[in-house]
């Protein structure tokens, strides 16, 4: 009889293997590993939290890089762990390929929900087999939506996305109309937000290249007029109820905080603190008096 139950079990695990097998890709070592390593890190980072201490003087001590450009995913989960994940989603605007993403690191190691844009449809195409290929995104994969984003269109996509209210992160990188887009920003509200700034305008101006809904870096003559100086996303985040904590050690990748949120471990620090590293002072220096005196809109 055991025999006879064995055999009739046989062909049903076969197909189960090979359900798995088409279904969900196996997760390398050096996934299972950084998954490991980060969720210990992130505990870690909840014993401070519980003792109202910070680990660290400065946000980007806290840097290491796994799918993001450069050190960003180690201070997104720095942050995220010290005020506590919530909602566990994150919502990324211009996310390329997938492949160098803030978003990705949250998705595919702690398990967050992603809503990721991008104006391009080869990315998107090249997202959705990147997430596809991935064992922790075959019953959950991140929405993905070719989209050219715009202030009078993000509050629609997101509303179609299935998007609104309270998410953990959202990050900011269309390399051109950050400012426009989170000005114009109604649908959600992010606790931490990671926007991309001019770095190369110094910290005492507040200056917006002037909206255009067609703006694409790629088509101007020069690279430097395009985005928003670092006053000017300070501004900007006060009269959202948001708070500069710091930025990667570029100075270029701006991180806010919601007046709300972590007040005891992460206090507001200045345009000028932010902007005091090498490539800021070099683009001060040898980028921004070429494109000092083109068409900048100053702002309150």
């Amino acid at each position: 009889m055991r025999d006879t139950a064995k055999a009739l079990l046989r062909p049903v695990r076969r197909l189960a293997q090979r359900f798995v097998q088409l279904e969900s890709p196996p997760a390398s070592d050096d996934e299972i590993f950084s998954q490991q390593m980060q969720r210990s890190i992130a505990n870690q980072y909840a014993l401070f939290r519980l003792h109202g201490k910070a680990p660290y003087a400065h946000i980007r001590s806290a840097g290491f890089r796994v799918y993001s450009q450069f050190e960003e995913d180690g201070i997104i989960l720095y942050v995220l762990a010290m005020i506590g994940f919530r909602s566990q989603r994150v919502v990324e605007m211009c996310c390329g390929m997938g492949t160098e993403c803030m978003a990705t690191n949250l998705i595919l190691n702690h398990g967050f929900d992603g809503v990721l844009f991008d104006g391009n449809e080869s990315n998107i195409t090249a997202a959705r087999q990147f997430f596809a290929g991935k064992h922790d995104c075959v019953l959950y994969p991140p929405v993905l939506k070719q989209a050219w984003i715009t202030a009078e269109n993000v509050n629609q996509l997101l509303s179609e996305s299935g998007c609104s209210g309270e998410i953990d992160l959202l990050s900011l990188d269309l390399d051109g109309n950050d400012y426009w887009i989170w000005r114009a920003l109604e649908m959600i509200a992010p606790r931490l937000i990671v926007v991309e700034a001019q770095n190369i305008i110094p910290a005492d101006l507040a200056l917006v290249r002037p909206y255009g809904p067609n703006f694409c870096y790629t088509n101007q003559k020069g690279p430097d007029f395009m985005g928003a100086s670092t006053l000017a996303m300070v501004r900007l985040a006060r009269s959202r109820g948001y708070r500069l904590i710091g930025a990667h050690r570029h100075g270029f990748n701006l991180f806010f905080l919601r007046n709300d949120e972590g007040q005891d471990v992460f206090p507001e620090v200045s345009a000028a603190s932010v902007l005091d590293n090498h490539w800021s002072r070099w683009g001060a220096a040898n980028r921004w008096p070429k494109v000092r005196d083109m068409p900048w809109i100053e702002v309150t």
